[in-house]
């Protein structure tokens, strides 16, 4: 027997459930599949369990800068089972909100399945055979790893299996230096891993501009991480019970004992498993499934959105593109919208965490777009210096001769709450100039982005007008 629905939707992560549920909050029918979780990748193995862990962590570093505080001494003993024991207690508390249970009650029907698609409007899992006028692909990520040799033939450690540990590791080698694997680097340096982290390129943080990356840099370096960069990972021996990675660093061969290894090199689309050619849809050369400009394949009904359509990988763009998947599919070809990827922000919750919206200096200049500069130093804001986390920067790029913001990035403890500011700011045209005659509460973070405005504002006062105003005082005397 075969079901009728408007929609089906494949993969429950925030791609999958927005999906489902636009589209039920529109009383349209629709079914949603799910092989594993509900809740993918950023529930059960990415955004919720890495926050949980980086707060632990964070507390214990606190702990030992208790002297900063006036605290003359501390006795403490991290029990790394009962961190792991609140980093599942956080994703159970956190479930609901993705739980077949709640997606039932607002009028989805869930399968727990494999979904196989038969063709372009047919969906199987568990025997049961669904139809749908519309099909969207959610099916998410999953780490990528790398040909190393040897690696097969020990048990290695990815974001999806690293929330099974029970016991700290003394020596973990991380192999990545991008967000997933720096964030995880302090987080295990904190806890009380020897961490080695291993990178191929220059630096670690390589897609964020020189003097962003040093803070974080240099903060890793000051907690005692080890980083070995330009290094490519070859190969995996085991001797004598112990393990050692193989690494080659400008032509030399560096030996790294370790009892734990954390692959974090990127991730991969899900779309292994599925007769592509045959349904008529296309794949881009990164494995990730090609799609138009209102998130439809080569087949106009099948529409994909989050992970495995990219381009970009964050829990909030893959809610984002869901949105224009429900609404595209339900009432196309009377109205259809063009996804608006113009206002993108991310962070890296490393401490201090990077924060980011729109271009960098690094970006603007690989696109050729002209820019100017205005920077803002934590080391300035009343309320960091009060709470000894007066480390940072602001930065903001603008149009030359112009307020408006066409990027800005912070290096800061809280640079993800404080970003949203310049994110309203780019989304709706709001210049520094707004920013400036905005009052912001004392003392709070955010102040920081009024303090950047301020400093636009003073580098472009005219010299006329100056000389003009001193004049005038010098009169009024």
């Amino acid at each position: 027997m075969s079901e009728n629905y408007n929609i089906i939707v494949i993969g429950a992560g925030s791609a999958g459930l927005v999906t489902a549920y636009i589209a039920a909050a529109v009383n349209a029918k629709v079914a949603l599949i799910e092989k594993k979780k509900m809740g993918g990748d950023c529930l059960n193995y990415g955004c919720v369990p890495s926050k949980a862990i980086i707060k632990s962590a964070r507390y214990v570093q606190e702990l030992r800068r208790h002297k900063e505080y006036g605290v003359n001494s501390v006795d403490f003993d991290v029990d790394f089972a009962k961190v792991m024991d609140r980093v599942h207690e956080k994703i159970e508390k956190i479930a609901p909100h993705d739980s077949v249970e709640r997606y039932t009650g607002l009028g989805v029907e869930c399968f727990q399945g494999e979904a196989k698609i038969i063709d372009p409007h047919t969906v199987e899992v568990d025997g049961k055979v669904l139809k749908g006028k519309n099909i969207v692909l959610a099916m998410g990520a999953s780490p990528f790893v790398p040909p190393i040799e040897g690696l097969d033939k020990i048990k290695y450690l990815t974001s999806e299996n690293l929330w099974d540990l029970r016991e700290l590791p003394k020596r973990l080698v991380v192999l990545g230096g991008g967000p997933i694997g720096s964030e995880m680097t302090q987080a295990f340096q904190r806890l009380g891993s020897n961490v080695t982290q291993i990178e191929m390129q220059d630096r670690i943080l390589a897609r964020e501009d020189d003097d962003i990356a040093k803070f974080v840099i240099d903060r890793f370096s000051e907690e005692g991480v080890n980083h070995v960069t330009k290094a490519r990972a070859e190969k995996i021996e085991v001797v004598d019970g112990e393990k050692i990675l193989i690494a080659d660093q400008g032509g030399e061969k560096i030996r790294i004992p370790f009892d734990e290894i954390l692959i974090a090199v990127g991730r991969k689309a899900n779309t292994d498993g599925y007769d592509w050619d045959k349904l008529g849809i296309e794949l881009n050369k990164n494995g990730t499934i090609k799609v138009d400009e209102y998130l439809r394949t080569n087949q106009k009904h099948i529409y994909a959105c989050g992970d495995v359509a990219g381009p970009y990988q964050f829990t909030h763009t893959a809610s984002h593109q869901a949105w224009y998947c429900a609404v595209n599919a339900l009432f196309s070809p009377f109205k259809k919208f063009k996804v608006d990827y113009r206002v993108i922000s991310w962070c890296t919750f490393t401490d201090p965490e990077i924060a980011q919206v729109g271009h960098n200096e690094s970006s603007a200049k690989a696109a050729g777009i002209p820019y100017e500069v205005t920077t803002y130093g934590i080391d300035e804001l009343d309320r960091a210096i009060t709470e000894s986390e007066d480390y940072g920067l602001v930065k903001v790029l603008t149009k030359p001769g112009s307020d408006e913001v066409i990027g800005a990035t912070i290096v800061s403890h809280l640079a993800g709450e404080m970003i949203g500011e310049f994110v309203t700011s780019m989304k709706y045209g709001i210049g520094l100039n707004k920013i400036l005659g905005t009052i912001h509460a004392y003392p709070t973070y955010i102040e920081a982005n009024k303090g950047a405005a301020g400093m636009w504002k003073k580098a472009h006062a005219p010299d006329w007008a100056l000389r003009l105003l001193a004049k005038f005082h010098a009169w009024r005397r």
